[in-house]
């Protein structure tokens, strides 16, 4: 392409053998616009040097003189000790490990400049495994500081440094610096241009702020941060069109099986429910497929919402899958919805089915004929139903709980289960974690996200209450309490097996001792372990009030309702995060009475445990404690992008850079109106192969 980016996935000549090659892809550079891409963590200076004499304590710096002793040691271990001098005074340089030919290059009479953070020592004054070159009397000084790249094994900062500043000097290779931003462009954003940025900040000058640079608060960090969110969000606008170009079944809302449902239920619809059953009403009406995320705080009545589009869908004449990432969630909707549409179904002649990976044969073949023929018109269950051996009549709408917990492949299978030919299935996915506004504005850019904000009236805020193990004698008390006086609790394990390594209490051990000390009380048992139907069995019990007290683990995390269920104790809460303890906590509060939950941690806790505890004791509001848990641990992290499917920022953090987020959005659609040309040439720099992720 003239003038265009050389990033055609070719080996550059710059990368001197197959060795070297190798060792630059694990660091995910493989050409050279990666390589230029490939900024420094930090800086050394080292276009001074400091007098011996002169060294500031703690502080790294450089110095220059001829070693007048050399030395190894063997107490109180092996090391190699030199004696350095300069006009001012000397300095001890210790090598703990070392080969023999450094013994011979750093003889006496050398000369050597050292880069190291000075302190005392058993002799005086010491470094301890500087940076050391053996240098000639008057060798000149680097006029820029030295960069330190991230590396791996085996490549070296002499080769990184080497192989970046040959691909920046080239004059043939000036393509790979060429502007992607309109002129107007930068200037109204005020950002610097994109050659100087890289220059910069691959060998910046002495005068540059260090504090600038280790902070990524340069305005060339500002430019390269605003390329690459640039480049996430012309990516994502770009799969967003691309889904106005694809088909999916027009499904009208005809007011017939909604009105229905609406009239039978003993609740109404909040205001945060009908305007979001109102967007995706609209979606599903249109002939392009819906990509819509449905989030809402744990108990704002996502299920409702999502059956409604269910009704539309089944009213039109399309089948409808509803996907849980865990078998006691999905069984817990199969429930709730057959208990909405029964009446409704009866008189239709149609069927809901259930299918999951645990069914015996003979169940699952009479829910794959059900589903094949159409009577099945509604199917729920686990990942059993993206499963290839799965053939839907009619698929119109793929509705999947707790999104994030699919991978992106799994989520395309079931998506591309419409049987019409050339169409894609509606799709509907449902997140009880709330994503951080400027996540959603960053990852989420190329979905349509509705936002339930409103709790359903009759609900009431859980108490959380902190505990020390040393104090879980109260805690029995409160149980004995709770139980007697008619109501149920919950008791929380984190894991089933004992770990000698953790020294966790096990949900096991826990129901034997439990079901000691409440001798009078009937205990139940759930954990993953279970056979699914020993699952359903106690999840019935406890729900008629036969099971008093529910020891289980945190596969109760979603989807269990149990209204008079008030009490909830969550062993070794400081090794949960946010999110599963805020989860856990909306198991309770489900009725009107006031409900509380207990988090039980043992000292001592480490800092990052310390501040979940605090955020989570402090706030009951989902939305706020996604910020935190966002600010605590990451986007990646956070999204856990390894299965979203979504290319991660290397350099921007959305929450940090919100500014230069906006203004990103705003410049990827005047450039794909106006630059197209530019907007592919920006991608192909910064996204390279992964431009062509799919995600769904």
């Amino acid at each position: 392409m003239k003038g265009g980016i050389k990033n055609n996935g070719v080996i550059p000549s710059c990368f001197t053998s197959k060795a070297i090659e190798e060792k630059f892809s694990k660091l995910g550079v493989n050409n050279e616009i990666s390589l230029i891409l490939h900024l420094p963590l930090r800086y050394e200076d080292e276009t001074y040097l400091c007098q011996i004499s002169d060294m500031p304590g703690g502080e790294a710096v450089q110095i220059e003189g001829v070693i007048v002793s050399n030395e190894v040691m063997y107490r109180p271990k092996r090391q190699l000790v030199l004696q350095v001098e300069d006009d001012s005074g000397t300095i001890f340089i210790r090598f703990l490990n070392f080969y023999g030919s450094q013994i011979k290059a750093y003889s006496i009479g050398t000369r050597v400049r050292l880069l190291g953070a000075p302190r005392p020592g058993f002799f005086g004054t010491e470094m301890v495994h500087p940076k050391c070159h053996v240098v000639n009397e008057k060798a000149p000084l680097p006029d820029s500081l030295t960069p330190v790249y991230p590396t791996t094994a085996g490549l070296s900062q002499v080769i990184i440094r080497k192989l970046v500043r040959k691909v920046l000097i080239d004059k043939a290779r000036i393509d790979n610096f060429s502007e992607t931003i309109p002129v107007k462009t930068l200037k109204h954003y005020r950002l610097n241009g994109f050659m100087d940025s890289i220059m910069l900040l691959h060998q910046p000058t002495p005068d540059v702020p260090a504090h600038l640079l280790e902070e990524r608060t340069h305005p060339a960090w500002s430019r390269i941060k605003f390329d690459e969110l640039l480049a996430q969000q012309l990516s994502m606008r770009l799969h967003y069109q691309q889904r106005y170009k694809n088909l999916a079944p027009t499904l009208l809302d005809k007011k017939k099986l909604t009105t229905e449902l609406l009239k039978s239920l003993p609740f109404n619809l909040t205001g945060a429910q009908e305007k979001t059953f109102s967007e995706i009403s609209q979606d599903l009406s249109k002939p392009y497929p819906m990509q819509r995320l449905l989030q809402g705080d744990v108990g704002s009545g996502k299920t409702i919402v999502a059956a409604l589009a269910a009704l539309q869908a089944i009213e039109n004449g399309y089948q409808v899958a509803f996907m849980a990432p865990t078998e006691i969630l999905a069984e817990q909707h199969y429930q709730k919805l057959s208990n909405w549409f029964k009446s409704i179904f009866g008189s239709l002649g149609i069927s809901i089915a259930w299918l999951s990976g645990s069914q015996k044969k003979v169940q699952r073949t009479a829910a794959l004929s059900a589903i094949a023929t159409g009577n099945a018109m509604l199917v729920v269950g686990t990942h059993a139903l993206f499963q290839e051996q799965v053939e839907f009549n009619k698929l119109g709408l793929a509705v999947i709980d707790e999104q994030h917990r699919f991978g992106v492949h799994q989520r395309l299978a079931l998506r591309m289960k419409c049987t019409k030919k050339g169409m894609v299935t509606h799709q509907l996915m449902m997140s009880a974690t709330p994503i951080p506004r400027t996540l959603s504005m960053s990852y989420y850019a190329d979905l349509d996200v509705s936002v339930l904000d409103e709790q359903p009236p009759g609900r009431t805020d859980v108490v959380t209450k902190l505990f020390t193990d040393t104090r879980r004698e109260e805690v029995i008390v409160r149980i004995k309490e709770a139980c007697c006086a008619g109501k149920q609790a919950y008791w929380v394990c984190p894991l089933i097996e004992e770990s000698e390594v953790l020294q966790l209490k096990t949900a096991l051990d826990t129901y034997e001792r439990l079901s000691i000390i409440f001798a009078d009380l009937k205990v139940g048992l759930l954990h993953g372990k279970l056979p699914p139907h020993e699952k359903s069995s106690v999840m019935d019990l406890f729900k008629q009030g036969a099971i008093q007290l529910l020891v289980a683990t945190t596969v109760i995390e979603v989807g269990v309702d149990v209204p008079n269920a008030s009490l909830m104790v969550i062993e070794h809460a400081e090794r949960m995060g946010l999110s599963q303890l805020h989860q856990l906590r909306g198991r309770v509060g489900r009725g009107v009475d006031a409900s509380v939950c207990i988090l039980l941690y043992k000292e001592p806790l480490s800092e990052i445990a310390r501040r979940r505890l605090r955020i989570i004791f402090e706030h009951n509001d989902g939305f706020e404690i996604s910020r935190q848990d966002l600010l605590l641990r990451g986007p990646g992290e956070f999204l856990g992008v390894r299965q979203s499917g979504v290319p991660m920022l290397r350099f921007a953090d959305p929450e940090k850079d919100e500014k230069l987020l906006k203004d990103a959005r705003d410049v990827a659609e005047e450039m794909l109106c106006d630059y197209p040309k530019l907007a592919q040439l920006h991608l192909q720099r910064w996204l390279g192969e992964k431009n062509n992720y799919l995600k769904v």
